[in-house]
């Protein structure tokens, strides 16, 4: 595999969204989508956990990387490493290696993203990289320079290029995946409620992805979540576990830009703002 320009593949996927009744659950309790060969994104039942995270297994030529790990436990409820066993053992035996090896990492540390974290401590041929502050930026070499662009080789010419983008968490990470040209952008944004906890901190965070997507072919901007409605600006409410009116998970980097003149709108008085396919939602 080698890296090129990336090819903006259709991403109308019908993701699993609840049921009626958790008591009549339907859905399996994880999702897995192929985008492409190398490329799977995962979404959590939300019977099992309402806030139904999506994960992202990106395979390089030499490790593949598994970014967050979903929001239960329990493998009984949430088999989170079984099914990423599964799928890395069919990838490798249409891409026969030795040594392969799995690196996990997250985009923050809040608990439905690293709850499955335990699953993969004694797994086999694996890193794992905490997501608090203190372990994840000095991974990166955010610790010395929060403005650099980290590099993390999957081999093959996969390289991820990441992020600090702090504002939703003081230790949130933004992976650019020149392969796909995904830009994954964590609770920073998707189409949902942007919970803001840092607001100056947020504002240079979207102008900092704005001049970073100016300059990189981005084909979907994905976030890990969907709270929104069909309807512009309405969200469904908080622990919703039945949302059949649920958007595309894709954004665009078009909605960087509305988020930027919503903060520039709103300037030092910020307030929950929506916008169309989304809520800036800044702390009290």
């Amino acid at each position: 595999m080698a890296a090129g320009t990336p090819i903006a593949r259709p991403l109308g996927v019908p993701w699993i969204h609840g049921s009626p009744s958790a008591k009549h659950n339907t859905d399996p309790d994880i999702q897995a989508h192929a985008y492409d060969e190398h490329t799977v994104i995962l979404r959590q039942n939300k019977a099992v956990n309402y806030e139904a995270p999506f994960l992202f297994l990106l395979f390089g030529a030499e490790r593949a990387v598994l970014i967050d790990t979903g929001a239960t436990a329990e493998a009984e409820y949430f088999p989170l490493r079984a099914t990423v066993d599964n799928l890395m053992a069919n990838w490798l035996a249409r891409n026969p290696r030795d040594d392969y090896r799995l690196l996990v990492l997250h985009t923050h540390p809040h608990g439905d993203h690293i709850a499955a974290d335990g699953q993969f401590a004694d797994r086999p041929a694996t890193t794992l990289i905490g997501a608090e502050l203190p372990v994840a930026w000095p991974y990166f070499g955010f610790d010395r320079d929060a403005e650099t662009i980290a590099r993390v080789d999957l081999g093959g010419g996969r390289v991820l290029e990441c992020l600090a983008t702090p504002g939703h968490h003081e230790a949130a990470v933004t992976y650019y995946d020149p392969w796909t040209g995904f830009l994954l952008t964590g609770d920073t944004v998707y189409p949902g409620r942007l919970y803001i906890n840092d607001w100056p901190a947020f504002s240079r965070t979207v102008e900092r992805l704005i001049a970073f997507a100016d300059s990189r072919p981005v084909t979907h901007v994905l976030g890990c979540h969907i709270e929104m409605t069909r309807t512009p600006g309405v969200d469904y409410p908080i622990r919703t576990t039945y949302q059949p009116d649920e958007p595309p998970l894709q954004l665009t980097v078009d909605h960087l830009h509305r988020i930027r003149a919503a903060v520039a709108e709103l300037g030092d008085r910020p307030r929950r703002y929506p916008l169309d396919d989304l809520i800036l939602w800044p702390s009290d």
